[in-house]
């Protein structure tokens, strides 16, 4: 009886010191804590991978990630009973000693996949204190993180050559290709290469490496794993040659996003993997034909019921142009105009089928031209639009306002950078004014949906966005139905845009100087934006946005699928949409008479330029003279309320004030604010 109990106390003891060590002395996990970081796509593909933090590709893996055949193959070469022992197996341990016992040396040793996980996880000398500890920690790993979680460590830190580590990057380097369907071949390397990674890479010692593949295969005959034939075929299959590099897809928008979200270790974006490799494919092609002038193109595509991002194309080739030009701020041309329509449209001041005047008109001392430096005469709002012409959206801006279209503007999220003298005025109309082509993108999906502003998603994770009204949806409708009748560019038929599954409302821009080109265009489903351009700015004669990004565009919409959506819900009854506008509406009077010499300029009369003002109580009066009212008052390029007649300044310095009567038209003048 005391010999029973003196038997319980030990195993008691025994269990005791057990769980006293594993609490204080746990596993060090933290070279497979440091794992890669991962840019994947919305299905959980590949994109982009970074080097962990040692300088080591190590993809973090599990066993659900790789090809079944692998693990039965891994299991019958390393530990063919590793999922029945408990991280030692008592029975290798025996079979080796008697070996070494009988043989004088060691034949075969006793090391479980479980205590391989161990070592790689703290690799040091291979000394009998640490077989010791690793034996410690296979039994204390297997105990904390299961035969899966064991399997993992494995699978994530397994060396195969040069600074890979893992089984997923080792397929990605040796094969070009995730782990989770592989070849006999392909699996049975894999195995041998962790072995000796170094003396086995198939690129430098194909010879020593298609020996160590075969010795694998033969163990799946032997183990029933695979057929005779099998292994002999896979003997047979050639090896990799090369190391490849890993996949970099995406790669502006994962540097973006991997420097916005560090605690992040795998980023999963909203991109469409096949999609965005078609893309690419293109982004180099176009950007090979553009290389004569060094121009490059950025694209962006978008899905417009949820605003994700499908495809992203920062430059045409990461590895020449690491600079993200679809963020870049350019002046885009004629692209805004559609937006100053829109705006006058909902505000029933404008109606597609108005007439207006497209002549020598005189805003103020400029007078804008049309690109081909010629007058139409008469046309309507409709043709005006299609035929980008200049003085029609200048007319259209003067009713608008130009700072109640920036303030608008910005207020549903995209980012219009004035002049370096922050003016507001008419010639924005003309691309007077700064914008990416991811806030363009984003501008044109508002307009495909009814009018709503929603920001662009790059991440699954991303909250779905709430929407901001630009305009309403009959006004929105009117602008899309606009630009649904341009002519498309040489070389596209009208079938490719207008058709039963997708027809394409689209606009072009030519910044100044040739510049910028831009094109965008919006279905029922999706939007795609396009840049081109040369990432210094410079000038490329001759190539406008019909010419040069339009033809891309539709490149692009031919690699998406059919649409499948349906057209905002409108008013089938609102003016807007009629054939005919209202009485009231069928003639703009252009707002400024060349004959009218009579008006008094437009001035500020207070605060006076150049003066000191100090900040009353109720703040700075503001009071202007000339020009035609109503004025709309700018200060430090924010437009204030249409009622302001005071200015309350946040603190001392210098401001900017500005006016901008109804045609457009404004005064500056510049003071220094001081506190009583």
């Amino acid at each position: 009886m005391r010999w029973r109990q003196f038997g319980y106390y030990t195993v008691a003891a025994v269990l005791g010191l057990g769980v006293i060590l594993d609490l204080a002395l746990p596993p060090n996990l933290s070279r497979w804590q440091d794992r890669s970081r991962e840019v994947v796509d919305r299905d959980g593909s590949l994109l982009r991978p970074f080097m962990a933090g040692s300088g080591i590709w190590r993809l973090a893996t599990t066993p659900d990630q790789v090809d079944p055949l692998y693990l039965s193959l891994l299991k019958a070469v390393e530990d063919q009973r590793f999922d029945l022992h408990p991280g030692v197996d008592p029975l290798a341990v025996v079979r080796a000693a008697g070996q070494m016992v009988t043989a004088g040396r060691r034949v075969s040793g006793a090391s479980t996949l479980t205590m391989q996980a161990a070592r790689l996880s703290k690799p040091q000398p291979r000394t009998f204190t640490a077989k010791i500890e690793e034996t410690f920690r296979a039994v204390q790993m297997r105990q904390r993180l299961g035969r899966d979680g064991v399997l993992g460590v494995y699978l994530t830190l397994a060396p195969f050559g040069g600074a890979v580590e893992g089984v997923r990057a080792a397929a990605w380097v040796w094969f070009g290709k995730d782990p989770s369907h592989l070849t006999p071949a392909e699996a049975a390397l894999l195995v041998a290469l962790p072995q000796a990674p170094e003396r086995l890479r198939p690129d430098r010692f194909p010879a020593a490496a298609e020996r160590a593949r075969a010795r694998v295969l033969d163990r799946a005959v032997e183990q029933g794993i695979l057929t005779a034939a099998a292994a002999e075929d896979a003997k047979a299959a050639p090896l990799p040659t090369v190391m490849r590099p890993m996949p970099v897809h995406a790669a502006h928008l994962a540097d973006r996003l991997v420097r916005a979200t560090p605690e992040e270790r795998t980023i999963r974006t909203t991109l469409d993997g096949v999609l965005q490799i078609g893309l690419e494919e293109r982004g180099q092609y176009y950007r090979a034909r553009l290389q004569g002038d060094q121009g490059d193109v950025a694209v962006v595509v978008v899905r417009n019921r949820d605003r994700s991002v499908l495809a992203h194309l920062g430059s045409g080739d990461w590895l020449q142009r690491p600079l993200d030009l679809s963020r870049a701020r350019r002046s885009p041309g004629s692209a805004l105009k559609p937006f100053i329509y829109a705006m006058a449209f909902d505000d029933l001041a404008l109606h597609p089928a108005t007439l207006i005047e497209d002549g020598p008109w005189r805003f103020g001392e400029w007078q804008p031209r049309n690109f081909d430096h010629g007058y139409s005469g008469t046309v309507t709002v409709r043709e005006a639009l299609q035929r980008s012409l200049n003085i029609p959206a200048v007319l259209a801006l003067s009713k608008v306002g130009a700072a109640r279209f920036v303030s608008h503007v910005r207020g549903n999220g995209i980012a219009l950078a004035l002049g370096s003298g922050g003016d507001v005025g008419l010639p924005l109309a003309l691309g007077g004014v700064g914008t990416t082509l991811e806030d363009l993108t984003t501008l044109y999906a508002g307009l495909a949906t009814g009018g709503i502003m929603r920001p662009l998603r790059f991440r699954v994770a991303d909250p779905a966005p709430e929407g901001s009204v630009l305009v309403r949806p009959e006004a929105a409708v009117a602008v899309l139905d606009c630009l649904v009748g341009l002519t498309p560019p040489a070389g596209h038929a009208a079938a490719d845009h207008v058709s039963e599954s997708r027809r394409i409302a689209w606009k072009t821009g030519t910044s100044f100087g040739y510049r910028d080109a831009w094109a965008l265009g919006s279905s029922t489903d999706y939007t795609v934006g396009v840049w081109v351009g040369r990432a210094d700015g410079g000038a490329r004669p001759g190539q406008s946005g019909y010419v040069a990004a339009a033809p891309i565009l539709f490149d692009v919409f031919a690699l998406l699928p059919g649409d499948r959506g349906a057209s905002p819900a409108v008013d089938t009854d609102h003016a807007l949409l009629r054939p005919l506008p209202p009485a009231g509406l069928a003639r703009l009077s252009p707002p400024i008479n060349p004959a009218d010499r009579n008006r008094r300029p437009l001035r500020v009369l207070f605060p006076p330029d150049g003066a000191t003002v100090e900040s009353l109580p109720e703040g700075i009066a503001l009071k202007a003279a000339g020009g035609r009212p109503p004025h709309r008052w700018v200060v430090n390029g924010l437009p204030l309320s249409a009622q302001a007649r005071f200015w309350q300044p946040d603190g001392e310095g210098f401001a900017k004030v500005q006016v901008e009567d109804a045609d457009g038209r404004t005064s500056t003048v510049r003071i220094r604010v001081k506190r009583p």
